[in-house]
């Protein structure tokens, strides 16, 4: 995590690295399927719950794809 300049912080671990890579997916328009399969979870109610973090219009977009 140092030699990668990942600041201090929550996310300064595997599991948050993954939790931020999912957040950052859907944000940048990543269908929630395809991010499902990315990160393989077994049902897409488990990717989903990214969405709640973030913004309401990203998350409009992304249930609309």
């Amino acid at each position: 995590m140092h030699t990668a300049g990942i600041a201090d912080g929550p996310h300064k671990c595997p599991k948050g690295l993954r939790h931020g890579y999912g957040v950052h997916a859907i944000g940048s328009g990543v269908p929630l399927n395809m991010l499902s399969k990315w990160m393989g979870h077994a049902s897409l109610e488990v990717t989903a719950m990214a969405l709640i973090i973030v913004p309401a219009k990203t998350r409009q977009i992304a249930c609309e794809i």
